[in-house]
């Protein structure tokens, strides 16, 4: 059992990393990665719903009546994307007012129903505990990687996550690649990741 559950943890850090091979939960990715800490802060709130989902629909996946269960997946990820937002507001308002829409919209990525259904519906526990927590350690470090890019490039700072402080990279002549920070270098920035992830993979 510990082997299946290192196994379906590892999957999400390449195998089956969410932006760049189940080419997954892209409108986040895209729109939230212009600084490093809305990376982070994106990808540890849905790593939460997600590891909490998993593990609570394992539970009651012999409960849940089979023609329902979709709604109820999307009742058990509402609840724990309600507490998300919850303990933002609480704790980290300036990071949740940057992320704005993008923690509700958490109830419909297709990242975590995908997991609900496909996997958690129809494994044990500790399986889907690791499912959860490999995906989402894999779709943090996606957004972290990408937001990391183009923060540098595109603004010539690195944000300290949770602390907003910005750290200049480069020195006072840099002139920063505003089209990085922009929703069409998103894309370019995206798709040149998904290219070096390609060629790694069938190497």
């Amino acid at each position: 059992m510990a082997k299946t559950a290192v196994q379906e943890f590892t999957k999400g850090l390449w195998a089956e990393i969410p932006p760049f091979r189940l080419v997954l939960g892209l409108c986040p990715t895209l729109a939230v990665t212009k600084s490093v800490e809305n990376g982070v802060g994106m990808g540890l709130a849905t790593t939460f719903v997600l590891v909490c989902s998993n593990i609570l629909i394992s539970l009651l996946r012999n409960i849940i009546p089979k023609k329902v269960r979709i709604a109820c997946y999307i009742v058990v990820i509402a609840t724990f994307v309600t507490i998300v937002e919850l303990v933002m507001q609480a704790y980290t308002y300036p990071l949740f007012l940057k992320l704005g829409i993008f923690i509700p919209l958490i109830v419909v990525n297709c990242i975590v129903l995908g997991r609900a259904e496909a996997f958690a519906a129809k494994n044990g526990i500790v399986s889907s505990f690791a499912d959860g927590l490999g995906i989402g350690v894999g779709f943090t470090l996606s957004l972290t990687v990408l937001a990391m890019i183009r923060e540098i490039f595109g603004s010539g700072t690195f944000t300290i996550p949770f602390i907003s402080k910005a750290i200049p990279v480069f020195g006072p002549s840099f002139e920063p690649f505003s089209f990085m920070v922009e929703a069409p270098g998103a894309f370019v920035c995206l798709g040149l990741m998904l290219c070096v992830m390609n060629i790694f993979g069938k190497k």
